[in-house]
């Protein structure tokens, strides 16, 4: 587990189908909040969903801006390794 000033990198899924990276202090109750959290709106990869986790999003994939949020409804969360925190951050819409 990486650990960040801003909380540990996460990527949650919700029941809505949305896939969000970020970084939360608290996993453990129905509401997550992250920080500097991204959407992943594509994402492109050869390992299903939990690569997110270990690799981070491939070239290809589209992910969106940052934005602190709250997130409800969560069915997964992934723990993220060194390499997926430093995908998530340089990865682009596109």
């Amino acid at each position: 587990m990486t650990e960040t000033t801003q909380g540990r990198p996460v990527v949650v899924c919700t029941d809505q189908r949305g896939v969000f990276f970020g970084y939360a202090d608290d996993t453990t109750g129905a509401r997550i909040k992250l920080v500097r959290a991204r959407n992943a709106y594509y994402w492109k990869c050869t390992g299903g969903i939990l690569e997110l986790g270990a690799k981070g999003p491939q070239k290809g994939s589209k992910v969106g801006d940052r934005a602190d949020i709250e997130l409800t409804g969560i069915t997964a969360i992934i723990e993220c390794t060194p390499e997926s925190v430093e995908r998530w951050e340089a990865a682009t819409w596109g």
